[in-house]
């Protein structure tokens, strides 16, 4: 186990002998970052810092140039060799990544970490920006990107609460497998249905559950959210609509079904604000 310690010590101290890095105008060097969320990724490039990204998790899908980076694995999944092998200054990262053990592997390496708390807020965003941004050692640049976000947010805000009008009982289904399931309280699904102006018909649970028919019937939604990705699993909207579960709903006799890409959607990103814009306009639509 001390071997062990020391190899994985030896490879965090390898960035600090790294001689390819970017270089600030200061003449130092600047940080060599890991990204481990895909919202996190977005902020890399929100800031003009991607020269200093040297790896990414497989949520880091936006923009385009994210999924050339260098990938250390799913974000729940990671290991530290992997990540230690890219000789990183900084992994930012969100509290959901891990595993914890791993975690504290990049701490003994020496490598500063930044665990952004995930609470499904706008100050989710704000933090994001911030510790990127100290990451980076960026923070003057940050300022200007933040301040843009925060007039984006309130402007969302102010449209959505302009609608006054009766608020849809929507229903979010993710169903990327096999077995679909649906979002109850404290979930980024659960969230995104308030901030656009809609009513999560699902409460009383937190996190997800099983979609059963019994379920479906009670919850009487309106509108049935999910991802693009979810309907592309089920290879097209008529197929998703066959799920029996689907039929027992008021929304299935409309077909009202409104759908965003997972990462705009659920990742609590830069994008936050178009993304509460866009779903406020679909479900009043749907």
């Amino acid at each position: 186990m001390q071997g062990r310690r020391e190899a994985l010590r030896l490879l965090g101290a390898g960035a600090l002998a790294a001689g390819a890095w970017p270089v600030l105008a200061q003449g130092t060097r600047a940080p060599r970052l890991v990204t481990i969320s895909g919202a996190i990724t977005e902020v890399v490039y929100a800031l003009g810092v991607e020269s200093q990204l040297v790896g990414t998790d497989t949520t880091s899908l936006y923009p385009e140039a994210a999924r050339q980076t260098a990938k250390v694995g799913y974000m729940r999944q990671l290991s530290a060799e992997g990540l230690l092998s890219l000789k990183p200054d900084a992994v930012i990262a969100t509290t959901e990544a891990g595993p914890p053990v791993v975690l504290d592997q990049l701490r003994t390496a020496g490598v500063v970490l930044e665990l952004v708390q995930a609470d499904h807020s706008w100050g989710e965003v704000q933090r994001k920006v911030a510790a990127v941004s100290r990451a980076a050692a960026r923070e003057s640049q940050a300022r200007a990107l933040t301040a843009r976000l925060d007039g984006e947010w309130a402007e969302v805000q102010k449209q959505v609460a302009a609608d006054t009008g009766r608020k849809p009982r929507v229903l979010f289904v993710l169903s990327h497998s096999a077995s679909p399931q649906v979002s109850g309280e404290k979930t980024a699904a659960h969230a995104m249905i308030g901030f656009a102006g809609g009513v999560n018909c699902l409460s009383g649970f937190q996190g997800y559950r099983p979609m059963t028919a019994e379920a479906m019937a009670s919850a009487a939604p309106d509108v049935i959210l999910t991802t693009t990705q979810s309907i592309e699993a089920h290879g097209g909207a008529e197929k998703f609509w066959q799920r029996p579960e689907l039929a027992l709903t008021p929304a299935f006799k409309r077909r009202a079904l409104v759908t965003q890409d997972a990462l705009l959607l659920l990742g609590f990103g830069p994008r936050l604000p178009v993304a509460v814009g866009e779903l406020h306009k679909s479900l009043r639509a749907a």
